[in-house]
């Protein structure tokens, strides 16, 4: 179910492992469709078009959250469903997600619901400034937010929210941003790929650094917690969970996301086992990878941005024989749109991360990093 980029890998990793793939979405032409035996084109709502494509599969994943819940459950009728709906219904929505993870003992940042403008100028006082607005629903890539600073006028903010029910966080002021990729399977079996290090640039996941310059007691503590989740959840495929890290090496659960990450690309070359054919093998039953990296690696994201100026200069990244790249087979750049990767090895995080950003500076030569 959904057919972007990370449904396009899924399927380049469930037909090397020998299976048949069916995509379904409302899209026609889309990058997991170009590499899928079936794509199905249809709405979310379509019943009878959802029983037809489950009848034709053993097995339904999807590659992101906002797929109505009772439409999951109606195709679970016909064929498994993996993660289970009730896993999504936790995933897709701040609220919900939260007071799961509050109730389950996990750590979190403080938080208030926030349903009107009265209500979200009582929860300022009790969490402070700054602090952060989300809406409960629909939101990525920094959409659906909001910063409250000290001269915020709440009104105006609230305003931009459209009386949508929403979240609000403490501000934590945290030293690194830190994920970690986990798989369980149908017999409850775990693994965690290494702690990933991640930079955002305007909300956006921009560089992702494994391992993770961090303590190696912290990144125990971070898989500890992934698997806790996971655990909790009763999850069978993959799981990402962002943390913070604040100083001293407390670690805060942020977001949960029940299906490939997009920190978790640098396993696609990096790892023995990616994390798409890993979602594979959980899913379909098959006993899990190993996930350990090659070498040290790093990943940068290639947004719409990068095509600004006409088409990148491909040559000149792979000149650098450490550098991998990897298109999604988007028609249309735009800013902010993720349309690819790169990736860098090295003899240690900092080599790989200073030329996976030469690679991309090379591509368009013009584009400040």
């Amino acid at each position: 179910m959904g057919s972007g980029q990370l449904g396009r890998m899924l399927a380049i990793a469930a037909r090397k492992l020998g299976y048949a793939v069916h995509v379904y979405s409302p899209d026609a032409g889309s990058p997991a469709g170009a590499v899928a035996d079936l794509e199905v084109s249809a709405d979310y709502g379509d019943v009878e078009a959802a029983e037809r494509f489950a009848a034709g599969v053993d097995v339904v994943t999807f590659e992101f959250e906002n797929i109505p819940v009772e439409f999951l459950e109606r195709v679970g009728q016909r064929c498994a469903v993996r993660p289970a709906p009730a896993v999504l219904h936790i995933c897709q929505h701040r609220l919900r997600e939260k007071r799961f993870l509050e109730k389950a003992g996990l750590p979190l940042p403080r938080f208030e619901e926030v349903g009107s403008e009265a209500d979200l100028v009582s929860a300022v006082e009790r969490l402070g400034r700054p602090s952060v607005l989300k809406t409960a629903a629909f939101g990525y890539d920094g959409k659906g937010q909001a910063k409250i600073e000290a001269g915020t006028q709440l009104g105006d903010v609230w305003r931009t929210f459209e009386g949508r029910l929403a979240v609000l966080e403490e501000w934590v002021p945290h030293e690194k941003e830190i994920s970690v990729l986990v798989a369980r399977g149908v017999d409850g079996r775990m693994a965690c790929f290494p702690v990933c290090e991640n930079e955002h640039r305007h909300h956006i996941l921009d560089v992702t650094m494994v391992p993770a310059r961090i303590e190696p007691e912290i990144a125990a503590e971070a898989v500890r917690l992934a698997e806790g989740v996971a655990e909790a959840v009763g999850l069978v495929g993959l799981l990402g969970v962002e943390m913070f890290m604040l100083s001293g090496g407390r670690i805060l659960i942020n977001e949960l996301a029940p299906r490939p990450h997009n920190s978790g690309h640098f396993s696609f070359d990096g790892c023995v086992t990616s994390q798409f054919e890993q979602q594979v093998r959980a899913v379909c039953g098959l006993p899990l990878g190993s996930t350990r990296v090659w070498q040290p690696v790093v990943m940068a994201n290639l947004l719409g941005d990068v095509w600004a100026q006409g088409e990148p200069d491909w040559s000149a990244a792979l000149s650098f024989p450490e550098v991998k790249l990897h298109l999604y087979g988007k028609h249309g750049a735009r800013p902010g749109r993720k349309m690819g990767h790169l990736l860098a090895f090295g003899g240690d995080v900092e080599e790989a991360r200073r030329r996976v950003l030469e690679a991309r500076k090379a591509l368009a030569p013009g584009l400040a990093e």
